[in-house]
């Protein structure tokens, strides 16, 4: 059975404008099954229907919008669909599956900006990694599952659903980890010629940072004959591009010790020479430790975890960006270059900018933004869903 919505008078806007999520709030009226996720109608109060997807009871998150074609189901037909253009996009990025270049790791599929709400694709190499986000795409998995495979020839996949959303989606964890086959403990990796061993099950995400690849780029166009500090370097890729881009020394810092010793194993396989000390530590501590013993560094860079995960964390969150662009600005010699980094879906380009204004306030330094920096293609952002552009940089010249 189809479930049916009602919006509240004056609230189908957002969904006129393609923005793909419903909250319970704006919902006047529910007629259907409460008591599990399902397919649903949407309408606004004088009856128009608008839109039909995913809803979900017990969610504030009421419903996720697939289609605003009536004569559209959120069946086989229309998944694969969806599953088909997101794929045909990033073969256009990075060629076709199995004829690979310099890079064999990328998103494959990215959620609302693929018309999927509530589904990410990773490709690592001859692996798939899927996290989903809400508990109604769970009976759908096994046929994603072998169109993925019909579409890409590929047959191993790890299955986890989104940390963040596990709860408040109710999603059943051990059916969608069911889904899983042939998964390795690790899978080894191509990024920009670089090899990589990612922990696909236990690491961050769904194993790497696919979003930062076009920033390790243009970091490393600064790093010639630099002394590089790498803050939060979780398994080293940074590190990687200034090495090879000709970095004097390196220091990369992380609280993860086993992400300390994978940074090692991957500076190690892939032959590359330049020094780097690797320390577990509270970054933070660390960096005030440096400012007390007078360290200075020619290029830093700043890749934090989210430090803003809902909005009434906003005001905390801020002053942490603040703080640990402020040490850093003060380890900068005169000239050096700070690369800094948010991935809080919550803070945009310009509070990210505020934060580092106000740090160069308080450093007494003048800093000058060289680039910004967002997600890369395999990250696209649909226009009516800004939320979905959440990594923001800067590389900025301290004189």
């Amino acid at each position: 059975m189809v479930i049916q919505i009602w919006l509240k008078k004056n609230r189908e806007r957002p969904v006129l404008q393609g923005h793909p999520w419903i909250f319970s709030g704006a919902i006047a009226r529910w007629d259907g099954p409460r008591d599990q996720p399902g397919a649903a109608d949407v309408f606004s109060a004088d009856g128009e229907w608008l839109a039909r997807g995913w809803a979900h009871p017990a969610s504030a998150l009421a419903v996720r919008v697939l289609t605003r074609e009536r004569s559209e189901m959120p069946d086989e037909t229309l998944i694969a669909d969806r599953l088909d253009r997101a794929i045909e996009l990033r073969e256009r990025l990075f060629g076709p599956i199995g004829l690979d270049g310099d890079t064999n790791a990328y998103r494959l599929v990215f959620s609302e900006a693929d018309g999927l709400s509530g589904l990410v694709v990773d490709r690592y190499a001859d692996l798939l990694a899927l996290r989903v986000g809400a508990a109604a795409w769970t009976p759908w998995l096994p046929f994603i599952r072998a169109h993925l495979t019909a579409r890409t020839g590929i047959a191993r996949f790890h299955f986890a659903s989104e940390p963040d959303s596990a709860e408040r989606e109710q999603i059943d964890s051990a059916a969608v980890s069911a889904q899983s086959r042939n998964a390795p403990d690790a899978v080894r990796i191509r990024e920009s010629g670089f090899k990589y061993e990612v922990d696909v099950a236990g690491g961050q995400k769904t194993g790497f940072y696919l979003d930062q690849r076009e920033a390790r780029r243009r970091v490393a166009a600064y790093a010639a004959g630099c002394e590089v500090l790498s803050a939060y370097c979780y398994t080293g890729a940074f590190e990687l591009h200034a090495a090879a881009a000709g970095a004097r020394s390196i220091v990369g810092l992380d609280a993860s010790a086993p992400a300390l010793e994978r940074a090692r194993a991957h500076h190690a396989l892939n032959g590359l020479r330049a020094p780097i000390d690797y320390r577990a530590a509270d970054v933070p501590v660390a960096l005030r430790k440096f400012r007390d013993e007078a360290r200075a560094f020619d290029l830093i860079v700043l890749d934090p975890p989210r430090f803003v995960r809902q909005e009434s964390q906003m005001e905390k969150g801020m002053r942490a960006y603040k703080d640990i662009n402020l040490l850093a600005l003060k380890l900068l010699r005169p000239g050096g270059v700070l690369a800094t980094f948010s991935c809080s879906g919550w803070i945009k380009a310009e509070d990210l900018r505020r934060a580092v204004s106000w740090a160069a306030f308080d450093a007494r330094r003048e800093v000058q933004v060289v680039e910004s920096i967002s997600q890369p293609a395999d990250h696209p952002v649909l226009l009516a869903f800004p939320e979905g552009e959440y990594l923001h940089g800067l590389i900025a010249r301290a004189v």
